[in-house]
């Protein structure tokens, strides 16, 4: 086990180095706006580079290169590591959180789930609120493959840091020769979107922190707000407006948006089978559902029940988790069919999480071509999605990868009932964090949040979140006997 733990220990240590320059941005608010945080940040990120430095050196006389199987290993506890280190602040600037309570804010934020404890979110200093907000922010695109951009460090085993940090069933593609030059390429979009976003949210009405915040929650597609209404606080279509169109932006696959920006064309959406697929399920839900809640009269026109309907289960399907409202008191076919869009519709290759659409579509196409061949017992055909033919082993991996995931739900979902937790407070969290979709119903319903659970029950959630955001087998491989051995 020894052989397997330390030569990674080296590039944890430098991963955590890294980590330890993202304090700047939450100590640069705290100056800003004189919270009173500065020297706890200051002392969190000193703790942060000192950790990492003892790790990196630590680790150096066991360098070597980095293989397959250490990656997986490696991004797993990078992402527990950094979580566990970004507790820090909130465990010093919050007397009565525990560290328990620390840790799933902030795998929450990181693994871009949204799912909260803190109360009283409209009260948090400045600092606090970015520093939760630009976990989500980090944890988007993800941690990792910002490393492998600009570390150095990273650069021999790249390419398996990449693999098993990236989401999707196409982890072997990149868009340009070099891992680490795709990886920047990725970083660049990511920022150059959020940008744009920041200061549409400005235009409509946030106040600077107010939009630096949300922004990077729409774009990680987080779902952390800085009040306990979340979107509902600002009452207004004009910021919801902004907010679905870059939640949809997040929820497409940036390898698309980079090859529409690089061309300088429309044509890479149309050409994207995830791109049409998910658009196309979230329209006609939005539909469906206005239209189910105005025939149920739970708003007053259909107009209304449109416009409501359209931010929440945009949010919820994406994997972001804003609410305007809180949507557990509707007729519950809704917020089920939102949880159950959660667990699809976001692209591979985006910020979002669950199965992903590519993953859908494969198996969709194979349950269709498995009736076929009921009928045509000798047919021989060949899966495509879009203009790309799917392997047998491709659609093999889907298939095993869904297994897991489903097996993944049962279980946590046990274990939350076995502790007390109501049935449907227990599947609608568990799908919500695995997913990181964020609110789940009932006890942990859009207008309340996670800070009901008892002990346990956060730790399984926690849990449940890391598996959910390195895509079930990257954890799930480590548990194998087969890995340990040489």
């Amino acid at each position: 086990m020894s052989s397997r733990l330390l030569p990674i220990v080296h590039v944890l240590g430098g991963l955590l180095l890294f980590f330890s320059g993202t304090y700047l941005m939450p100590i640069a608010a705290s100056l800003i706006y004189a919270d009173g945080t500065l020297i706890d940040f200051v002392l969190a990120g000193g703790i942060a580079f000192g950790l990492g430095a003892i790790l990196y050196l630590f680790g150096r006389r066991h360098r070597r290169e980095i293989k397959p199987r250490d990656g997986f290993l490696l991004v797993t506890l990078a992402w527990i590591l950094m979580a566990a280190i970004a507790t820090v602040p909130l465990m010093l600037v919050l007397d009565e959180l525990s560290f328990t309570d620390a840790f799933f804010e902030t795998m929450s934020g990181l693994t871009t789930t949204g799912a909260t404890v803190l109360v009283g979110l409209d009260k948090l200093p400045p600092a606090i609120n970015l520093w939760r907000h630009e976990l989500n922010w980090l944890g988007g695109m993800g941690i990792i493959v910002l490393a492998v951009a600009i570390l150095p460090l990273l650069g021999v085993g790249g390419m398996q840091l990449y693999k098993a940090e990236a989401t999707g069933v196409n982890k072997e593609s990149k868009l340009t020769a070099r891992v680490a030059d795709t990886a920047k390429a990725l970083w660049l979009v990511y920022f150059a979107i959020t940008i744009a976003c920041i200061l549409a949210l400005k235009l409509v009405g946030m106040n600077w922190l107010d939009a630096i915040c949300h922004a990077f929650a729409a774009l990680s597609l987080g779902g952390f707000s800085t009040y306990d209404d979340s979107v509902g606080h600002f009452d207004s279509p004009a910021i919801e407006a902004v907010l679905i169109a870059f939640m949809l932006l997040a929820a497409i696959n940036f390898a698309t948006h980079f090859v529409a920006w690089r061309k300088k064309s429309l044509a890479a959406y149309l050409q994207d089978p995830e791109a049409k697929a998910l658009l196309a399920v979230i329209a006609a839900s939005i539909f469906v559902c206005a239209a189910y809640l105005s025939a149920s009269g739970t708003y007053s026109s259909f107009l209304v029940s449109l416009r409501h309907v359209a931010f929440n289960l945009v949010s919820i399907a994406s994997d972001c988790g804003f609410a305007s409202q809180d949507y557990d008191k509707w007729p519950v076919f809704v917020p089920l069919w939102f949880l159950l869009l959660s667990c699809f519709v976001a692209s591979s290759g985006s910020t979002g999480g669950g199965i992903k659409m590519i993953r859908a579509l494969i198996l969709a196409k194979q349950g269709v071509n498995e009736l076929k061949r009921l009928i045509h017992p000798r047919m021989a055909s060949q899966m495509r999605v879009g203009d790309t033919f799917v392997s047998n082993s491709i659609a093999g991996a889907v298939l095993g990868f869904i297994f897991l995931y489903i097996l993944a739900v049962g279980e946590l979902t046990f274990l939350l009932v076995a502790s007390g937790l109501d049935f449907t407070s227990a599947i609608t969290a568990i799908v919500a964090c695995i997913n990181n979709a964020g609110p789940g119903l009932n006890v942990v319903g859009p207008a309340q949040n996670y800070q009901p659970l008892n002990d346990f029950q956060v730790w399984v959630c926690s849990a449940a979140m890391l598996i959910g955001r390195l895509e079930v087998m990257t954890v799930f491989v480590i548990f194998t006997p087969d890995f340990w051995r040489p």
